[in-house]
């Protein structure tokens, strides 16, 4: 094991159930064969992880939160690791990891569902006292287990960049790839969240005919339309008479996954990702889709591929996007709780930093 800057305890706010957070000292894990331990150098707040706090979603406690996130690695396990195209790792080198953790050999894996694996373990989402304590990115280290997606990532990318692609930037990767050819399509994104951001940037790199965004939120919007949006629209159901070749439902709002699929025109594929809690049902019409060929589809969590996709996305449009403009800059660790609440004006995330000696 490489043991250079292995520190011999991690800092991390442990998240207690209800709105609590303890900022405690963990001993550093022994790391097993093809495990390595990262230093997180910065972390974004997911509006999930708000849900998760505030009690609007269910989550195992005590635990880590905190699935977005960039960092280096400090120390590895027997044989090393490996980032998604296969080089090898070394003590020093800035990566990003996969919200997912999978087994590789159940028959989903098989299948290349890995996002649904058999025996699936999720960063941010797991209990201390579980196989896979240190799982959070809202600690000074993270430890990276055998099974995750390590994606290396270029010193010209910036870490509130870097960090969103583990969750925001990935998924949108596998949505749009969902939604099939966007080239001269008429695109609908339903909500301007941080994936409906990035969903307008890829629609119009991938060159969309147009590109509308629906959203109750002016200030979003407007971001939208600096992001690709060709129109905008602050109605829940919009014009009423535009039909789209493909919609995008990032919203989870049972009024809004009803209007993007009664958009689509013959042949239009709507797909869903924004629907991850319990609501109520969407009325399905059997004739209109039977005549129509219309297609409706789920996306949740992403392929490894996706997220090295979505940092070389990131990387490709550095210039030509503010990326940085989406994330605050980051607080201190310690002050987690206080800022475990939605971001206002033009930031779409919130993030913290915890102190690593120099």
């Amino acid at each position: 094991m490489d043991m250079h800057t292995r520190p011999p305890t991690i800092s991390a706010q442990v998240w207690s159930g209800g709105q609590e957070l303890e900022l405690r000292d963990l001993p550093a894990p022994d790391l097993g064969p093809g495990e390595a331990l990262a230093a997180i150098d910065l972390a974004t707040i997911c509006g999930s992880d708000i849900h998760t706090f505030s009690g609007r979603r269910p989550g195992p406690f005590p635990g880590i939160l905190g699935h977005e996130a960039v960092g280096r690695i400090v120390a590895t396990g027997d044989g090393g690791v490996r980032d998604f195209h296969g080089r090898e790792l070394s003590v020093g080198d800035r990566v990003v990891w996969s919200v997912t953790v999978a087994c590789g050999s159940c028959d989903r894996c098989a299948a290349g569902l890995t996002a649904k694996c058999r025996s699936l373990l999720k960063t941010g989402h797991e209990p201390l006292g579980g196989e896979w304590g240190l799982s959070g990115g809202y600690a000074s280290h993270i430890h990276l287990p055998r099974g995750v997606t390590l994606v290396s990532v270029p010193d010209e990318l910036s870490d509130r960049a870097a960090a969103p692609s583990a969750c925001a930037t990935a998924t949108v990767m596998a949505v749009l790839e969902a939604a099939g050819p966007l080239k001269s399509r008429r695109v609908l994104i339903s909500g301007a969240g941080m994936l409906g951001i990035v969903a307008c940037a890829v629609a119009r790199s991938r060159g969309a005919a147009s590109i509308e965004v629906r959203d109750l939120n002016p200030e979003r919007l407007e971001l939208a339309r600096r992001f690709g949006a060709t129109k905008t629209t602050t109605a829940g159901g919009g014009d009423g008479g535009a039909a789209f070749d493909v919609a995008v439902e990032l919203s989870g709002a049972q009024p809004a996954v009803a209007s993007a699929l009664a958009a689509l025109d013959t042949g239009g594929r709507l797909v869903l990702a924004g629907s991850v809690s319990p609501g109520p049902a969407v009325a399905v019409d059997p004739e209109r889709m039977v005549r129509s060929l219309l297609t409706v589809t789920g996306v949740h969590n992403y392929e490894p591929a996706h997220l090295q996709q979505a940092v070389d996305f990131l990387v490709e449009t550095k210039d030509s996007c503010d990326w940085d403009a989406l994330v605050e800059p980051p607080r201190p660790l310690a002050d987690l709780a206080s800022h475990m609440a939605p971001p206002q004006g033009h930031h779409l995330r919130k993030s913290v930093a915890a102190a690593h000696p120099a």
